[in-house]
């Protein structure tokens, strides 16, 4: 197979870009790297086009290897030929391919092997030539044998076709046709083990719909349903259809002695080796369909999560809500470093309302503290009407906003959070990771597993794998868009920086604590571990503020170092200069990028990348995201009516709509009908998390905590 030739047509680019991608993952290159820094190379493919090409370059070369093993195996067993191998060489898939190997597969004691061994395969050869002219009993009669275990002429006939059911069963072409039309025309249907159970599942207690059209969210939540042993699930196949293929395909003559015999073969082989394999591999294939849709979509809202702005420069109160052991609270300066922690008990059973009041008083009197950053989890609600009432009473202009704490908890309790934090308990972690997460939500979630932030449906039920690679690399890819403080990162966060392992990471901290911040990008080199290679990779992403060079703060690589000062001196501009917006409008001396770049001898890409930082050094590109709306009232569930216009910001998007925070800690949904008035086919074609929209109330469920919003606020 030419793979480069494959890649070339599913993503649509030059086969030139492909090969130069290619060589460059050899390398080692990471995907940030090659699509930040390798521009002239790759003619500027993209990060996601990039990450697509990884992971069908790994597809394609795994299903090259798995031919190779499987001609060899067929070729030991001398069973190789010419036309066979040619099909398994032009097989495109792997599914194609194991279904060429299946009748050469060793196999475990068979009702079809154990017949072969009794000796039965010259006759079931005279049924499939359907040329006999005597009863088949009398065909059968010579086989009957004690000795072999062939009690009588039935048991011979039995024998027979059984053979002849295995032989129909792992023909490569009646396996794909029986497939694809499975997909096509057959149905998934499901019931209820017990009606009676009440779940969450009942509308599938009689759902039945094509295959083809079943939605992901459908597939995954019927597998759970099924898991849970609520449901019964199955594939309806076209049987009649797949039946009448079946028989035109394997009865070439029309013989009164083979026909019904031949017949009662194909209806047993379907039955009971085809069907149950297919419908094992539909329901795979809509599973793997449907969690590849899942991560897709964990993966928009887990980067739009990420990419939230830090809110900078303000002292925040990070505010862990709870009944019985109280409210934990922790101040954060803006470095984000912990200034003070606190329990109080505003809360019920203790209700000690005006002592908590108290507290928050002299801690916003001691720490100028201007915003409290309070998690959504049990008793915000309560915690969120304190604060809305205390903020009122005080003379100081303070906000609070709600975050989403969702692995908050996971992070407390964590070996990271006990090395960062070894004297406090889980809650007091807990409340300054609720605090961080609002002052640069990037460097504190990435200390979480992504899974358990909170922004995908039926994380748990997936390929945990796939969809620990798929969040891990975009955290990778958010981290390296924004880069790092090399004197303040964390080595959670600097382990996501291109070419930095977790071990180079610690080390690069452990350096930090020893020698003093770091003044230059070059002293990374002197980190153990930390080669010339890892340097390439990651230096670009590195940001020093205040350093010996001022290029360090910027984007640019120290590659390019000496073009950027070449190009400096042209447009009159001193390095120090930089800092202070110094080149900012120096793209407009600019005339002619491709005589300059030849001259500067770096590519026209990378010189158009280095204007672009000079002019805006280490500019953040979460600066043009929303920002979180920061509140000073609050509403409850029962103040909500229909038809009233409500600010929110988006929480999460899954496929058939999204949860919006209205501020009433009940999150409402916006059904994908109600999101715009163009039709869509997913709800990110309208929304994404972080987004802040405003709705109208549609309906209010007090009993099932239900809220339905709609985005189309005038009625025409």
């Amino acid at each position: 197979m030419d793979i480069l030739g494959v890649l070339t047509a599913e993503l649509g680019v030059k086969r030139s870009q492909i090969e130069a991608a290619v060589n460059l993952i050899d390398e080692g290159n990471t995907i940030p790297f090659i699509a930040r820094y390798r521009k002239e190379v790759t003619g500027s493919l993209n990060d996601e086009v990039l990450r697509n090409l990884d992971e069908r370059l790994k597809y394609l070369r795994g299903l090259e290897d798995r031919k190779t093993q499987v001609l060899a195996a067929i070729e030991d067993q001398g069973k190789l030929t010419a036309d066979l191998k040619k099909k398994i060489e032009d097989a495109e898939t792997m599914v194609a391919v194991e279904d060429l190997y299946l009748p050469f597969r060793p196999k475990r004691k068979t009702r079809a092997s154990v017949a072969k061994e009794r000796g039965l395969e010259p006759l079931a050869d005279t049924i499939m030539l359907q040329m006999a002219k005597e009863p088949i009993e009398t065909l059968a009669a010579p086989y009957v044998s004690e000795e072999k275990g062939v009690a009588n002429v039935k048991a011979a006939i039995d024998g027979a076709k059984d053979i002849l059911a295995e032989r129909i069963s792992e023909v490569a072409k009646y396996r794909a046709y029986i497939r694809n039309v499975t997909k096509e025309e057959g149905s998934i249907v499901s019931e209820a083990k017990d009606e009676k159970t009440e779940s969450v599942y009942e509308m599938y207690y009689h759902h039945e719909e094509l295959v083809r059209k079943c939605a992901g969210h459908r597939i995954l939540a019927l597998n759970r349903g099924e898991k849970e042993k609520i449901l019964t699930v199955k594939i309806v196949a076209p049987e009649e259809k797949i039946l009448r293929y079946l028989n035109k395909m394997v009865i070439t003559r029309e013989n009164p002695v083979t026909t019904p015999i031949l017949q009662e073969v194909i209806a047993d082989s379907y039955n009971r080796l085809i069907a149950p394999a297919i419908e094992r591999e539909v329901r795979n294939l809509m599973t793997e369909k449907a969690e590849d849709g899942a991560i897709q979509v964990f993966g928009k809202n887990l980067e739009q999560l990420l990419m939230q702005p830090p809110i900078a420069g303000r002292v925040v109160l990070g505010w862990d809500p709870a009944f019985r052991t109280g409210c934990k609270l922790a101040v954060v300066d803006a470095t984000g470093k912990v200034l003070d922690t606190v329990v109080i008990y505003p809360t019920a059973p203790q209700n000690k309302v005006e002592d908590a009041k108290k507290t928050l008083k002299k801690l916003i009197e001691k720490y100028q503290i201007s915003l409290i950053s309070v998690g959504n989890g049990t008793a915000s609600r309560e915690s969120e009407q304190i604060i809305a009432e205390f903020i009122k009473e005080i003379p100081e202009h303070v906000q609070y906003v709600i975050v989403n704490e969702a692995g908050a908890s996971v992070y407390s309790a964590s070996k990271l959070a006990t090395e960062e934090f070894p004297k406090f308990d889980v809650g007091q972690r807990s409340a300054v990771s609720i605090a961080r997460r609002l002052q640069d939500p990037l460097a504190e979630l990435v200390k979480i597993d992504p899974k358990a932030i909170g922004v995908g449906q039926y994380q748990h039920d997936m390929n945990q794998k796939h969809l620990g690679e798929a969040l891990g690399n975009v955290v990778e890819d958010c981290v390296n868009k924004v880069g790092v403080d090399l004197n303040t990162a964390s080595a959670s966060l600097l382990e996501y920086i291109s070419g930095v392992s977790k071990t180079i990471a610690k080390n690069i901290v452990a350096y930090r604590e020893e020698n003093g911040a770091f003044t230059n990008r070059r002293q990374l080199l002197k980190v153990a571990k930390l080669g010339p290679k890892a340097f390439e990779q990651c230096a670009g992403f590195m940001r020093i503020a205040g350093g010996d060079n001022p290029l360090d703060v910027t984007s640019v690589h120290p590659e390019s170092y000496k073009a950027a000062m070449e190009l400096l001196k042209r447009v009159h501009v001193e390095p120090e200069e930089i800092t202070k917006g110094g080149a900012a409008g120096i793209s407009k001396k600019i005339m002619d990028y491709k005589k300059l770049s030849e001259e500067l001898e770096v590519g026209e890409e990378t010189l158009k990348d280095i204007v672009k930082e000079l002019e805006k050094p280490a500019r953040d590109p979460r600066e043009e995201m929303q920002k979180p709306i920061l509140r000073t009232d609050v509403l409850d569930m029962k103040d909500l009516k229909p038809g009233m216009i409500l600010k929110g910001t988006v929480r999460n998007v899954i496929d058939f709509g999204a949860f919006v925070d209205i501020g009433v800690h009940q999150d409402g949904l916006v059904h994908i009908s109600q999101l715009s008035k163009k039709y869509i086919k997913h709800p990110l074609e309208a929304v994404s998390v972080g987004d802040i929209v405003e709705v109208k109330v549609l309906g209010v469920d007090m009993a099932k905590k239900r809220i339905s919003l709609s985005m189309i606020l005038d009625e025409e």
